[in-house]
């Protein structure tokens, strides 16, 4: 089938709190999006009669879950509209050109394996050549991974995000539910410390992680944030920084690519 004629590529990426689609154009990085859209978990049993009523019917998809077998069943009860086998990415020990560095590596979560893959394919087109990379999302947890040159996961990171760190606070702390503020240097209200000490805290985490990548890959990283909240952090890093809003889904491109080479050399 030409590319021309091709189905579209569904992407799915099913965090804690939210599940993210992306219609491609085909099932290759850099195809153009033909939509896309958002729902929280409590709502995934509307997508097939909702936001995927009138979808052009995809060739494939390949999905990231991090939410559990019981979500994972409501998500393909809503994808038999389509005539299409789920998918869903299981961390491997290599693939797509990343070397799995976890003790364990099915144990890593799939939706960081995924946006490193996307990050390798962006730190591969960087020039002079490939940099290592420190991979960051910032949703209901975050996560600092860091990716050397040559594409090996050297291991990460993985901390509360805003919501968890100020319940909490709430829970264990008297007189602090009151509603989140702003960052600043120096706060003088309760709102603005419990928001400043959460992005400091992340902050920090990611500037630390950057410094030790950095002394080890003997170059400047590049350093790329995803996630909901990822808006909150970046401006008050002291590093340079590409935010990468579609890395998952850019991931799921480059994985599903990368099979359908390994399946066409056989």
């Amino acid at each position: 089938m030409s590319a021309r004629h091709a189905k579209p590529f569904l992407a799915i990426d099913v965090g804690n709190t939210r599940l993210k689609w992306a219609l491609y154009e085909a099932p290759r990085p850099g195809a153009p999006m033909l939509e896309h859209g958002a729902v929280f978990l409590e709502t995934i049993d509307e997508l097939a009669e909702g936001e995927w009523k009138d979808l052009a019917e995809p060739q494939a998809m390949l999905g990231s879950i991090v939410a559990g077998d019981a979500v994972r069943r409501r998500v393909e009860e809503q994808l038999g509209r389509f005539e299409i086998e789920p998918r869903w990415v299981v961390p491997a020990a290599a693939e797509a050109g990343l070397v799995n560095g976890y003790d364990h590596p099915h144990r890593l979560g799939a939706d960081r394996w995924v946006a490193m893959a996307g990050a390798r394919r962006r730190a591969l087109a960087a020039r002079p050549g490939p940099r290592a990379a420190l991979v960051v999302m910032v949703g209901t947890a975050v996560t600092v991974d860091a990716v050397d040159a040559g594409g090996r996961f050297l291991g990460g990171l993985i901390l509360p995000g805003f919501g968890l760190m100020l319940r909490a606070l709430e829970m264990g702390t008297a007189g602090l539910r009151v509603p989140t503020g702003e960052v600043v240097d120096f706060p003088t209200n309760t709102s603005d410390a419990l928001m400043s000490g959460g992005t400091n805290a992340i902050a920090g985490a990611i500037e630390r992680q950057y410094r030790r990548l950095q002394a080890l890959a003997g170059h400047a990283p590049l350093l790329f944030i995803s996630g909901g909240a990822a808006v909150k952090v970046g401006p008050t890093l002291d590093l340079p920084f590409e935010m990468a809003d579609t890395l998952i889904f850019e991931g799921l491109l480059h994985l599903e690519a990368s099979r359908r080479a390994a399946a066409s050399a056989r």
